[in-house]
C-alpha cells in the first residue's frame, strides 16, 4: 500500500486524533507531539491496518503514542487548554445567553479535566469522538465489559462534579 492509500485512509481522522491527544494530555503543544508521533508510527505499521477501523487504529496508536511519552517524562501535568483555542459561541446567540453558553462550556471542560484519565479517556471517545464501545475496547485494550463500567462510573463522577459546582454556585 502506497502513501496515497494511507492519505485517504488516515489523514481524514487527524483532527479528531489531535482532539483525543488534547484531552488526554490537556496540553495543545503535547498534543501535537503526541499526534506527530502517531503520525510517524502510523505510516511505519500502516501495513498492519487490515481491514479494521482507520479511526480506532489510529485512536490506539495515539493513545500508545502518549503513554509511551507519559512514561518518558518526569512530569507529566499539562497546563489545559487556552481560552483562545476553544470554540467560538454561537453569533446567533444574544450576549446573555452567549455567555452562559460560554459558562457552560467552561463548566463541562473542567469537569471533564478534574476526572482521572481513565474515565477521561472513555467519556472523550464515547461522547465527544462518538466511537463504540467496541471501538472503546479496540482503543484501550479493555474488555468491552470494562469500557462499559468505567463509563457508567465516569458519568456519575462527571455528573458529581457538575452537581458540586453547580450547587455551589447557586449558594454565592
Amino acid at each position: 500500500m502506497g502513501p496515497r492509500v494511507f492519505e485517504e485512509t488516515v489523514l481524514p481522522h487527524l483532527d479528531a486524533a489531535f482532539n483525543y491527544a488534547r484531552w488526554l494530555t490537556k496540553n495543545e503543544a503535547e498534543a501535537e507531539d503526541v499526534v506527530q508521533d502517531a503520525c510517524v508510527r502510523a505510516m511505519r505499521f500502516f501495513s498492519s491496518l487490515r481491514g479494521e477501523d482507520a479511526r480506532a487504529w489510529l485512536f490506539t496508536i495515539v493513545r500508545n503514542a502518549w503513554y509511551s511519552r507519559l512514561s518518558r517524562q518526569s512530569n507529566a501535568a499539562g497546563s489545559g487548554l487556552n481560552d483562545a483555542e476553544r470554540e467560538a459561541p454561537d453569533s446567533a446567540l444574544d450576549p446573555e445567553e452567549r455567555l452562559l453558553q460560554q459558562h457552560t462550556v467552561a463548566l463541562v471542560r473542567a469537569a471533564l479535566e478534574a476526572l482521572p484519565v481513565d474515565f477521561r479517556e472513555v467519556i472523550v471517545l464515547r461522547e465527544i469522538e462518538g466511537l463504540s464501545y467496541k471501538e472503546i475496547a479496540a482503543v484501550t485494550g479493555l474488555p468491552i465489559g470494562t469500557v462499559m463500567s468505567r463509563l457508567a462510573r465516569a458519568r456519575e463522577r462527571l455528573q458529581v462534579i457538575l452537581t458540586l459546582h453547580t450547587s455551589r454556585e447557586a449558594v454565592r
